[in-house]
């Protein structure tokens, strides 16, 4: 259900998102739906390389001025994660400074496969990105038919941030993380900038569908921005106050 919560410090086997009172949120009971991680096919990217053909198979986007603080990463786009890789492009694009780095699966199906999980995640240039910058937003998709974030990651202060503002935007945020994707690992990649601490956004399929029109989430079809919705922009806007006017 949807309603204004104030999180304590209550523990129920997940850890918690923030203690906020007034933001939105989802009561999960049981939390269902959640993605929880499975074994991958490769456990790291030397091994996805010698068997996938890039250009073909998946794609590696970077886009970083000089000396960027903030870098926005999709390590799961394209058709691994749908819609992450738009998100995390657009949110780079909110400002000059802002850097933006992707990994996405292209397979015509199979996209899976390419799933390296965030503790795992080295491939070159998106690690190299992620130890230049202060700030790291990691965005991810997890399963789920109810409009929810999840907010995790070892930058308490920054997602307390997020969570308020979306919270405040009218999005759903789950008050507590399941332990498989809540981004408290120090290797995840989220947490692997100059600060050690960033922010991993796990966004539910109902969630991302919700950004686009007629909720499709089919490759070409997400890649036309004409079929974003209000709510895309509503949430990138959201997420950049966040990171970028302090105090919610």
């Amino acid at each position: 259900m949807r309603g204004i919560l104030d999180f304590r410090n209550e523990e129920v086997g997940m850890r918690k998102v923030v203690s906020i009172a007034g933001i939105v949120a989802v009561t999960m009971c049981g939390l269902n739906g959640v993605a929880h991680a499975s074994a991958d096919k490769y456990q790291n990217y030397a091994e996805l390389a010698q068997h996938e053909k890039e250009g073909q198979d998946y794609r590696r986007t970077l886009r970083a001025p000089g000396e960027p603080k903030v870098a926005h990463i999709a390590i799961h786009g394209g058709g691994i994660e749908p819609g992450t890789t738009q998100l995390a492009d657009r949110a780079a694009a909110a400002r000059s400074g802002y850097a933006y780095y992707s990994f996405e699966g292209v397979k015509p199906s199979g996209n899976k496969d390419l799933h390296i999980t965030s503790t795992r995640f080295d491939e070159p240039r998106g690690l190299a990105l992620a130890q230049r910058v202060d700030r790291t937003v990691s965005w991810h998709g997890a399963d789920g038919s109810t409009p929810v974030t999840y907010v995790g990651g070892l930058d308490d202060q920054l997602r307390e941030q997020v969570a308020c503002r979306l919270g405040k935007a009218g999005f759903a945020v789950a008050p507590t993380v399941p332990g498989d994707i809540d981004g408290s690992d120090p290797h995840n990649i989220a947490n692997r900038n100059r600060r050690h601490k960033g922010v991993q956004l796990e966004l539910s399929t109902a969630q991302r569908k919700a950004f686009f029109t007629d909720g499709r989430l089919d490759r070409a079809w997400i890649e036309d921005p004409t079929h974003r919705t209000g709510a895309f922009e509503k949430y990138i806007k959201a997420v950049d106050q966040a990171l970028s006017s302090g105090d919610c």
